[in-house]
């Protein structure tokens, strides 16, 4: 028989930064467990004060390397780091299965380091919906700087900027053409931009690059540039390693202008509204399917558009008007 679990002891055991009660809670929501609403009404006052860095990019420009150093450099000043890794889904059992985790192991024995793998459980924007729940447990224990590293799906993936107070947009050289093709995006995602690899080469072009992009740019009415670091986060020796001491400052100066310019308000209203969005979303859509399940009509409502006799929309419509009307 499983063993009930003590949601008030485990956020308790959470809130005193119990690593294995933050596995367990975290585990609990990603899952969609019955409880999990129960465990995030009492984790919810004990978050807020954490910053959120977001590290997003397309596959194979460094994003975890990149987030390595940042980890060895915000301990350095002494800050509790937590890294939520979003991971591609495994389109049989929706887990996580590359396990970037594996390239932070160099931080597995520090207790100010805490980092989770997740899935992306299939949304496109690269983060799942529990990614919310998961950060704010994570800031619960008491972190106060977490990194969210997104899964590298190309443009789609914009919804960092929805979490995210400061958002790292990582490229590297040789992506021309792919920086040219951003334009219309670019300042959308980065709050500062990382060419990475700075050593490869190509990078001097790459860098003529992204300065035409942003001088060619609307920058109208901004009052934040992007800065534009060059970083090397790989080398064989560590003197090699360039660029982080002045990605780490671009964060903090971001930071500073956040504070000072009152932004972070809008950041955190626009945060709580996306997520409220995505619970009222998944909410409404338990209730719809538990109301139709066992009654045979999930099926005939997909029988009758596979047959053309209707389309999902006057489908959706029929069933919110069933499921959704206003009590008297």
């Amino acid at each position: 028989m499983k063993k009930s679990i003590d949601i008030d002891d485990m956020v308790q055991r959470l809130l005193a930064g119990d690593r294995r009660a933050a596995a367990r809670l975290i585990t609990l929501v990603e899952d969609g467990m019955e409880k999990s609403h129960e465990v995030m009404k009492r984790v919810y006052p004990h978050t807020g004060q954490a910053m959120i860095l977001g590290i997003t990019g397309s596959g194979g420009v460094g994003k975890s390397t990149l987030t390595d150093q940042l980890i060895h450099k915000l301990r350095k000043q002494g800050k509790t780091v937590g890294v939520v890794v979003v991971d591609p889904s495994s389109p049989f059992s929706g887990g996580a299965f590359l396990g970037d985790r594996i390239r932070l192991q160099s931080h597995s024995q520090d207790d100010g380091v805490y980092v989770r793998s997740m899935a992306s459980r299939g949304y496109l924007g690269g983060l799942s919906r529990s990614t919310y729940d998961v950060i704010r447990i994570i800031e619960a224990m008491g972190m106060e700087v977490i990194i969210v590293e997104t899964l590298g799906a190309g443009q789609d993936e914009v919804d960092v900027i929805h979490i995210a107070h400061t958002c790292l947009l990582v490229l590297t050289p040789g992506m021309g053409d792919d920086i040219q093709a951003m334009k219309a995006g670019i300042m959308e995602i980065a709050d500062i931009i990382v060419l990475n690899k700075a050593d490869l080469q190509g990078a001097n072009t790459s860098l003529r690059h992204l300065q035409s992009t942003l001088s060619v740019a609307s920058l109208k009415g901004k009052e934040w540039i992007p800065p534009i670091i060059q970083t090397v986060s790989v080398a064989s020796k560590a003197e090699n390693i360039q660029g982080i001491d002045e990605l780490t400052a671009a964060i903090a100066r971001h930071h500073e202008y956040l504070q000072k310019t009152k932004v972070i308000d809008q950041i955190k209203f626009e945060r709580v509204e996306q997520e409220l969005g995505l619970i009222f979303k998944d909410e409404l859509q338990k209730l719809i399917f538990k109301g139709l399940k066992g009654t045979g009509k999930k099926k005939k409502y997909i029988n009758s558009i596979i047959e053309a006799r209707a389309d999902p929309y006057s489908v959706v419509e029929e069933v919110l008007n069933t499921y959704l009307v206003p009590r008297q």
